[in-house]
């Protein structure tokens, strides 16, 4: 699978820190990790294969999407399927754009605490990813309804321990508690019903966890690499589709004249691949 490629090459180049770092382990340097620093901090956002992703439905107005949209036939108008990404058009067969994996950048600021070879810390990290998620559903109309979803900024706060073998290089897990704001985009071929999108760019609390080493270069300037899963409960986004220009033999409208629209998987969840630069004081 596509992720634990890019863990190997991460613990590739973990290792590689280690080796760079082996001249400062030549002798014990009871000063490194010790007190305040500031890095920042820039990598790659790389997606879950989401492949059984949908749209889910709320036709009754009683608040849980696990209606089905009919027809005046009672066959489903949802039919045609669904497609783990952005639709090019109005059919299954146009074909759908996947998930984009793109650069995430922030800073962060933390404090260490050195006991012997050990190391404790905490920090407070602000992020931006350039990611994209996205589900998009075809009705038999033909017509393509796609819900599309990308952080816009999270702050997280995250402790960490790890060992330093006399200094030079730290190796550690880190994990914490975030809050994002994500942003949502609805996109469809429909020009009959009237689309409303409810709660965008809400805020909502997640969680991270990983690992990574940090190399000192000088006894200042330090480099790392890190890994973080990266997973925000992001329910709250969705759309109500009211009549519009469309009759009211529509399907969105047959139950109780109006349909709201929510991606199934409720959580946006992402791996982050990251290299940070570092001044420590």
């Amino acid at each position: 699978m596509r992720i634990f490629h890019k863990a190997g090459a991460v613990s590739a180049l973990a290792i590689a820190c280690a080796l760079t770092a082996q001249p400062a382990l030549a002798q014990d340097r009871g000063d490194d990790f010790d007190g305040p620093y500031i890095q920042i901090v820039g990598g790659l956002s790389t997606q879950n294969n989401d492949g059984g992703d949908t749209l889910v439905f709320d036709t009754d107005g009683d608040g849980s999407y696990n209606d089905t949209v009919r027809t005046q036939t009672g066959s489903n108008a949802f039919s045609p399927g669904f497609c783990n990404g952005l639709a090019y058009g109005s059919t299954p067969g146009d074909g759908c754009r996947s998930d984009r994996d793109k650069l995430e950048y922030g800073a962060r600021v933390g404090y260490d605490k050195r006991m012997g070879n050990f190391v404790v810390g905490a920090l407070v990290e602000g992020m931006k990813s350039e990611a994209k998620d996205a589900t998009t559903g075809f009705s038999t109309t033909p017509a393509s309804y796609a819900i599309e979803r990308q952080l816009d900024y999270a702050v997280s706060v995250r402790g960490r321990a790890g060992y330093t073998p006399g200094g030079g290089a730290l190796f550690y897990a880190t994990g914490g508690a975030s809050l994002a704001k994500i942003d949502h985009t609805f996109t469809t071929t429909n020009t009959a019903n009237a689309f409303d999108p409810q709660r965008n760019g809400a805020h909502v609390w997640g969680w991270q966890v990983g690992g990574g080493a940090e190399v000192m270069l000088t006894d200042n300037i330090s480099m790392g690499l890190e890994y973080l899963y990266n997973r925000y409960h992001d329910y709250k986004y969705n759309v109500e589709v009211s009549q519009g220009s469309a009759p009211a033999s529509n399907p969105f409208l047959l139950d109780s004249g109006t349909t709201r629209i929510k991606a199934s998987d409720g959580n946006f969840d992402y791996h982050s691949l990251r290299a940070t630069v570092g001044f420590r004081f």
